[in-house]
């Protein structure tokens, strides 16, 4: 490369710098979609002794519920802005709960039903806590009623309340409470269809071995909106699909009698293995390791960033040295912006980047 006009020393020097920019490192990318959230004031203020919670909870005939959140989680505020801003769930929510907000990174101390003492994320960690929001409904006796992992939608979430606040638990599984009071308006009649998912037969076994790519499973149902969104405004994105093209997929009905193979070799229908997965919601992506063991799913309104994540934690095998998830995708989205890329994890598929975010 010439460089006219310039004298001998200048032209060394001028070599010297261009030498160092060519090596530099990139830019640090931005990040979009984080968005810090004021929580109720009428969420209950406690000691976090968990014990003497439950007490006053039972003793107003109400029950206990714990909000894991963390800072700039755009799900759990949309949890608050979205649900705990209609007064119909907010009456329903203060009549029936005392809720106590837990940040699952703080360090605060937490005493358990047991008495064991824990700071807010090593209980956090001893419950395995995944996503945020998480949201975990209590019995009278400190035990699990109902967890809600991720965000849903209004409509859903009242319908998650009424569950526990009516004790439904002792009556009917959350899968078929929610079967019969699913939303249906406007949603399609048949499973959407997507040129990635396996045709039958569905022989999960067959799909186990060394050599075997991971492999995921999407239950799903008809007569479901929240199923149209997934193919409609997440599925279609470019990334995603080419993190999809490393597995096998399959897409099963949660209530068909569909033959399935399951990783063990057992022999049953997708609803008997839906059930015995304890698969509750739809959609639902169970996402396997090519040994056959599940790692992780997702069960609640998730967008493109957080999808790529779950697939990309099992494709790299993140989680043999990550066992958190958050954790894991906090690394993932530093990874890209380290190399001058932004990230948006609040987009929908295909969207500019920083385009919709909060």
């Amino acid at each position: 490369m010439r460089y006219p006009f310039l004298s001998a020393p200048l032209l060394a020097s001028t070599l010297v710098l261009f030498s160092l920019e060519s090596f530099a490192t990139p830019k640090k990318g931005e990040f979009f979609g984080g968005i810090e959230t004021d929580y109720p004031t009428w969420f209950k203020d406690s000691f976090l002794d968990f014990p003497e919670d439950l007490i006053e909870a039972t003793s107003e005939g109400k029950r206990l519920v714990i909000f894991f959140h963390q800072d700039g989680c755009p799900y759990c505020n949309a949890l608050v802005q979205r649900s705990f801003s209609q007064k119909d769930i907010v009456e329903k929510a203060q009549k029936n709960f005392d809720i106590i907000a837990i940040n699952m990174w703080g360090d605060r101390p937490v005493t358990d039903f047991n008495g064991q003492e824990y700071t807010e994320k090593t209980f956090a960690e001893k419950l395995k806590v995944q996503f945020t929001p998480t949201v975990i409904f209590f019995d009278e006796q400190g035990k699990v009623a109902l967890r809600i992992n991720g965000y849903h939608s209004p409509q859903r979430f009242s319908l998650d309340l009424d569950y526990v606040a009516q004790h439904k638990e002792k009556e009917i599984s959350y899968r078929d409470f929610m079967r019969a009071n699913r939303p249906t308006a406007n949603a399609s009649k048949t499973l959407n269809a997507e040129p990635f998912f396996s045709k039958p037969p569905f022989d999960f076994s067959a799909k186990v071995g060394k050599d075997k790519r991971p492999f995921a499973v999407f239950f799903e149902q008809k007569d479901c909106p929240n199923c149209d969104f997934l193919h409609k405004k997440i599925l279609p994105d470019t990334e995603l699909l080419d993190i999809i093209a490393q597995f096998d997929v399959v897409q099963l009905d949660m209530w068909s009698k569909t033959p399935v193979v399951t990783p063990e070799g057992e022999k049953m229908t997708a609803r008997e293995w839906a059930k015995k997965l304890k698969v509750e919601y739809a959609p639902s992506i169970l996402v396997f390791n090519p040994q056959g063991k599940e790692i992780i799913r997702t069960e609640a309104f998730f967008k493109v960033f957080h999808t790529q994540g779950v697939l990309s934690y099992v494709l790299s095998e993140g989680y043999k040295k990550q066992p958190s998830f958050q954790r894991y995708l906090t690394d993932y989205a530093d990874h890209f912006r380290e190399q001058g890329r932004d990230v948006d994890i609040w987009r929908y598929a295909n969207e500019k980047i920083g385009e919709n975010s909060p």
